[in-house]
């Protein structure tokens, strides 16, 4: 807390440019709420209406996800101490770069230059390259790979489902991907970002009752005899050590990703100010409930032999459920309702691209000129993202090389690198150099994460093929 003190005690040395530039913020942020000298993207996918509290929702959503069922998984490659302080770490560390790429957001806002997205702060703060270039194709790729990714694990969700109640059932894992995209489909025409603030909270309570579900059932399944002995031992041979180190640190990473702060604060009507930190509060308090538990519960209860998705441990190697059919399919509902939620947040920022590339601002958001394009462009996105889903049972492996290319990177390195280069902070400053460190050291571990993502991919070509049903 004394580092978010820091950043504010910052940004009062601003306070006196701030107030003679209050005329031109007034105007500007009229201008801007009225939605003139906005593209349609702006205007109609991200709505500057929301409260706190709404922030709060699509946060939560955007980062507890189904994807925290793999955190188990990832403490079996870093055993108790190692997983632990990594989880921490991330909480950490995550929590302050969120909040300072908000009070970067927050300190243009009040100069009358309010950033909707996150290419735009990047055009501004690091030149228009790095937001054309870089951040905007990075962010794309990682949100598209992320409703790519919650698409094929939707299905798998399905199939798991179907598999319990008819094990010799013959439906394979594509259909149920087409099952899942086909909801996916209506989802996609919800018309705003504001739009989903009741999904949001609705996904706020799913992810608490698939934690507590997944956490109960480690607990019951450890504690029985049908459990699976206990070994918490690490891999004997240095390179899989090493190498599960890092792709455990890049899973952790991904699971406490977001990339799309910027585009959650516009959603908030304006001032803005202090209304993402109260978001944030809301939802790191929701992630330390459900992190921790599903994280602690799954590895004490199957060590190392945690599944890379814990729900499939409850049941053994015959196929026979550990515990109730019936709570293995109510986790699973919790689980794959949630899912849509987070894989239609993730299409917001595809879905104020295609608007601002198809739609007309000057006509009015439900006019015919408008809702023609957007019904065609979105169901083609959500058709192209299930037929990949479909094809690639195995994204999951190309999802971690994206995460540790995407997701380091926008969440860890770059709040901090804006926050230096807005606020410039004296180099012999504390924050200075907490934010360099931060920077450096992340940084190193995106070069890493991808390498080992790299070579996973490497080791599973081989099981590769398209349509398979695993």
């Amino acid at each position: 807390m004394a580092s978010i003190g820091s950043t504010i005690s910052i940004g009062a040395v601003h306070e006196q440019t701030i107030k003679e530039a209050q005329v031109f913020s007034t105007a500007t942020t009229t201008t801007h709420r009225h939605g003139k000298q906005l593209d349609a993207g702006a205007l109609f996918v991200l709505k500057s209406k929301g409260s706190w509290w709404h922030s709060g929702f699509h946060l939560t959503t955007s980062i507890v996800a189904p994807p925290l069922l793999s955190l188990p998984f990832a403490f079996a490659s870093l055993g108790w101490t190692a997983g632990v302080i990594s989880l921490v770490v991330g909480a950490i560390v995550t929590f302050y770069s969120y909040n300072l790429i908000s009070l970067v957001l927050e300190h243009h806002a009040e100069l009358g230059n309010r950033h909707l997205r996150f290419r735009d702060m990047a055009y501004d703060i690091l030149g228009p390259k790095w937001g054309k270039y870089y951040v905007g194709p990075i962010q794309f790729m990682v949100c598209y790979g992320a409703v790519v990714g919650n698409i094929l694990l939707g299905g798998q969700c399905l199939k798991a489902i179907y598999i319990l109640w008819n094990p010799n059932g013959t439906m394979k894992l594509y259909e149920f991907v087409i099952i899942f995209g086909i909801l996916m489909l209506i989802l996609a025409q919800i018309p705003s970002f504001h739009s989903l603030r009741h999904i949001n909270l609705l996904s706020l309570i799913l992810c608490l009752l698939y934690s507590a579900c997944a956490t109960a059932a480690s607990i019951y399944i450890g504690r029985s005899s049908k459990g699976p002995h206990k070994n918490y031992s690490l891999s004997n041979n240095d390179e899989t050590r090493i190498f599960g180190i890092f792709n455990a640190m890049a899973i952790i990473a991904t699971t406490f990703g977001n990339g799309i702060i910027p585009e959650i604060q516009a959603t908030l009507a304006p001032p803005v100010k202090g209304k993402m930190f109260k978001g944030l509060c809301v939802c790191y308090a929701v992630v330390t409930v459900t992190f921790f538990s599903v994280a602690v519960s799954g590895y004490w209860a199957f060590g190392n032999e945690a599944g890379g998705l814990i729900l499939n441990n409850f049941l053994n190697e015959d196929g026979n459920p550990l515990v109730p059919r019936w709570f293995i399919m109510m986790t699973n509902i919790f689980t794959i309702l949630q899912l849509s939620a987070v894989a239609v947040v993730y299409l917001q920022p595809t879905n104020e691209v295609l608007e601002r590339a198809f739609s007309n601002p000057k006509s009015g958001e439900f006019s015919a000129r408008n809702v023609i394009p957007r019904l065609v462009s979105r169901s083609m996105s959500v058709i192209l993202a299930t037929t990949i889903a479909a094809m690639l049972p195995f994204f999951g492996d190309i999802n971690a090389m994206i995460g540790a290319f995407g997701f380091l990177p926008l969440d860890f390195v770059l709040p901090v690198v804006f926050f230096n280069l807005t606020f410039k902070p004296s180099k012999r400053s504390p924050i200075f150099w907490l934010n360099s460190t931060i920077a450096v050291v992340f940084s190193a571990v995106g070069v890493t994460a991808a390498v080992a993502a790299v070579r996973q991919i490497s080791l599973d070509a081989k099981t590769y093929k398209l349509f398979a049903n695993v």
